[in-house]
């Protein structure tokens, strides 16, 4: 059996005793095409000669394209029959050009692997960074037949409604032209996350018994438009969360939850927003005995910090730019920029407990759930001694937390509460000089060997 010639985006290698020439020619395949195959047990003139396949072989293909290519793409490895003779093939894509392999970029030339010289790869890079050839804009898999009609409907009533576009929506081909979300009878990438289904687009669920991520009592994954899967994540924690009853001075009750649903939503909405597309990972929503933790595979922007975008007014980084903006046509996001600061202003209002964690493989907003009720707290402080005079009133939940740790122990450092709270230096920093500021704790010591105690009056 013969598979005919090597080609710009297929290669053959004998056995997996070729895999280090395999990682080179990836990356080449990968920096010309985003997507390619290779064979292993395939002579370079396509002759079938097969080679011994295991679970161990398989893995260790896996591995090594795992550990050998910058960034990471997640392929598909397994084994094939041809001609009665056993072979593993390879089917990978990527669109986070430039890739390399052992620290080398290589780009593909007919069947050869050629290393780009450092003015091809300047070159290169700077041609990637223009808007054309972003994700969001290449030209994806999907058409405008694919497009759930009356999802489109209803965002673009809603865009028109709020007055953020002047479109009224007449059919699919024609709204998302106007959009600059289709090519002909193709989706751009933008328009298939947003309106299309598609495996990429995807989320898990699960819940936990405990505070670890070990065994759940429930797990869910779905797949879809972006703006589905929000309401589909919204509802299930919603679903799973604590609400409290408060009635007004009339029959009416007001039921609130533990976590601010503005701030779940807007943490859902980022997560898809600025999601890497490209990795193939899954968007997250985890539910613990103490926390709810969603995952974004995108990392945080190189050289910020969260707080950065809560603190002062930065100037926003979109890794997809025309997604958030048809989102925030629709006013599905407020401003460009604001979304963290939105749920750490919503959760200080709503007295709970934030966090936002930077990991390797992406970012993720964590809610911590009631523990201590705030009321308990603020019973602890008001019960302090005569000579303490804390006006409760006047505290947001953090720095209730840290007044009863001190309460607690006699005093607070800045890495108490950064342990504490789950915070940053600096945010533990600013928690303390509001307390400073509103006359409750007063600053004992110098640089490092500062701590906190509690205001006291004679």
């Amino acid at each position: 059996m013969n598979l005919g010639i090597e080609t710009e985006t297929l290669e053959f290698k004998k056995s997996t005793g070729e895999l280090k020439e395999a990682m080179n020619s990836i990356s080449a395949i990968l920096n010309k095409h985003q997507q390619g195959e290779i064979y292993f047990g395939v002579k370079p003139d396509g002759t079938v000669i097969g080679q011994v396949v295991t679970e161990e072989s398989l893995r260790e293909v896996s591995q090594k394209i795992k550990n050998s290519i910058e960034p990471k793409i997640y392929p598909e490895v397994k084994k094939v029959v041809m001609d009665g003779r056993d072979c593993i093939y390879v089917k990978f894509e990527g669109s986070q050009t430039p890739y390399f392999a052992f620290g080398v970029a290589k780009i593909r030339v007919a069947d050869e692997d050629l290393t780009m010289s450092p003015q091809e790869l300047a070159d290169y890079i700077r041609k990637g960074d223009k808007e054309e050839n972003r994700w969001e804009n290449l030209v994806s898999n999907k058409f405008v037949d694919d497009v759930d009609e009356e999802l489109l409907k209803k965002y673009t009533n809603q865009a028109h409604d709020v007055g953020r576009i002047a479109i009224e929506y007449t059919d699919k081909r024609t709204v998302l032209n106007q959009l600059e979300l289709s090519e002909g009878n193709n989706l751009i990438n933008a328009g298939k996350v947003l309106f299309a289904d598609d495996l990429i687009q995807d989320i898990q669920m699960a819940i936990f018994a405990t505070n670890e991520r070990l065994t759940f009592n429930d797990i869910q994954r779905h797949h879809g438009p972006v703006l589905k899967l929000v309401d589909i994540a919204e509802n299930y924690i919603k679903s799973n969360i604590h609400w409290r009853v408060e009635f007004t001075g009339t029959l009416q009750r007001t039921e609130i939850p533990e976590i601010p649903v503005d701030a779940i939503r807007e943490a859902l909405l980022n997560s898809f927003c600025h999601k890497d597309y490209a990795t193939g990972q899954s968007n997250e929503v985890a539910i613990y005995k103490n926390r709810i933790e969603i995952y974004n595979p995108g990392s945080f922007p190189e050289g910020f910090e969260p707080q950065d975008f809560i603190d002062r007014p930065e100037r926003p980084i979109r890794r997809n730019p025309k997604i958030a903006r048809i989102l925030y046509y629709s006013k599905d996001i407020e401003s460009f920029g604001t979304g963290l600061k939105r749920i750490a202003d919503a959760c200080e209002k709503a007295r709970v407990r934030y966090e936002f964690k930077k990991l390797k493989s992406g970012f993720v907003v964590c809610f911590y759930r009631s523990g201590k009720s705030e009321d308990e707290s603020t019973d602890k402080i008001e019960k302090s001694t005569d000579k303490v005079r804390i006006n409760t009133d006047k505290l947001n939940f953090s720095q209730k937390k840290v007044i009863e740790f001190i309460l607690d122990n006699g005093k607070v450092t800045n890495k108490d509460v950064q342990q504490l709270l789950g915070v940053k230096d600096s945010r533990a920093l600013k928690i303390l000089k509001e307390l400073v500021e509103k006359d409750v704790v007063v600053k004992q010591g110098k640089l490092k060997g500062s701590y906190y105690t509690i205001k006291k009056y004679e």
